[in-house]
């Protein structure tokens, strides 16, 4: 009837309208000082409050706390100058903030999971921004006063431990999933350095492995064209490549067939990758191919390996020289071998892309929810 409020997805068994509030009716400020001997925590973007050793690593005995905040199970923390970016979480444990936070207390019964994922929900999140004081972002500031007047919808404390029970499982299955992730990458550098490093008896028994420039093995090795910026738009025919990846899309190319593009300059030039097809190639990008005694896929690990990124000049911005990497020397096999290196390598390249797509996946699902369990 354009009266009641309801999300755009429930769990059955749930009808009951939302109820409008101020989250100062949720929620108190905690003012409480003077404990400096407790766990000092920090807030951080993603994983939320967090013992400051942890993220630092570092003895922090000596700093003055005497006008730390107490925080205890379950209050409300967030960066008053970071909260219009998601800057905020429940506390697990009892400890102490800096005076720069924000301490929310519950007054009434609520579920803290639901909590934290509303504070992260994307309405909410552009409400903090609207009240956020300030004349620009990096000054951008969101006291109490301003968040207790904040309006949410919320439902009745079942329905927001049911949510929160699904959030919470479905962040325990992202961070699973971002750990296989990361063991892959991991995995897959150890295979790296102990194959081109000659200690993998697979490859190297009965195979001769030979010293070799650069330029010995390759039959291209330069930099992209130059490309105005005007030329590249966000759809287009051919992928463009920079320094660090695709910029963009064009509608000619510079290059056709099977190339190991390492990013020229830039914070991450030295990185590789491998592409194939028609695609165009800026100046900021180096092309790498293989003559016909090696194979340009193992090229690609063969550079990953040699962390091109070392030999780059120092300045304003890095930069690799061309005829600098051409006399780098480097140990290879016979094509034969370095073919079935590549292909073993690609093999975790291929779970990984796998398991990087789960976890977007998830990622997305996880956004969806947010933005269709809350109002």
């Amino acid at each position: 009837n354009g009266l009641e409020k309801r999300p755009k997805l429930r769990f059955p068994g749930f009808d009951e309208p939302y109820k409008q509030c101020r989250i100062g009716d949720i929620y108190a400020e905690r003012s409480q000082r003077g404990a400096s001997d407790m766990e000092l925590l920090s807030v951080t973007m993603n994983d939320g409050v967090m013992p400051r050793s942890e993220i630092e690593g570092k003895d922090n005995s000596s700093e003055d706390k005497s006008n730390y905040k107490v925080v205890l199970t379950g209050d409300m923390v967030y960066n008053s100058m970071r909260m219009w970016q998601g800057a905020n979480g429940i506390s697990p444990c009892d400890g102490i903030v800096s005076p720069a936070y924000t301490v929310l207390m519950p007054k009434i019964p609520i579920s803290n999971g639901y909590f934290a994922a509303l504070f992260k929900s994307p309405n909410l999140i552009n409400e903090f921004r609207k009240n956020s004081q300030g004349m620009t972002s990096d000054t951008w500031n969101l006291k109490y006063p301003q968040i207790e007047t904040i309006k949410v919808d919320i439902p009745a404390l079942p329905e927001q431990e049911r949510i929160a029970d699904m959030l919470g499982t479905l962040e325990k299955r992202i961070s699973k999933q971002a750990l296989l992730v990361d063991s892959l990458k991991k995995y897959k550098r150890g295979a790296i350095t102990h194959i081109l490093s000659d200690k993998s008896n697979g490859f190297a028994a009965e195979v001769t492995w030979t010293e070799k420039t650069l330029a010995e093995l390759c039959c291209e090795f330069r930099s992209g064209r130059n490309i105005s910026a005007t030329l590249i738009h966000e759809t287009g025919d051919y992928p463009v490549y920079g320094g660090n990846g695709i910029r963009g899309y064009c509608g000619q190319f510079s290059h056709d067939g099977e190339y190991v593009v390492v990013g020229r300059q830039g914070a991450l030039c030295g990185n590789v990758r491998l592409i194939q097809g028609k695609n165009y190639l800026s100046e900021h990008a180096i092309a790498v191919r293989a003559n016909e005694e090696n194979e340009t896929k193992f090229l690609l690990y063969l550079l990953d390996y040699m962390k091109l990124g070392q030999y780059s000049d120092q300045g304003a911005q890095p930069g690799l020289a061309v005829n600098k990497l051409l006399r780098l020397k480097c140990t290879v096999p016979d094509k034969k071998t370095q073919s079935r290196i590549a292909a073993f390598l690609m093999g975790y390249d291929s779970q990984i892309s796998t398991q990087e797509r789960m976890l977007t996946l998830l990622t997305n699902q996880r956004r969806a929810f947010l933005q269709q369990l809350f109002i």
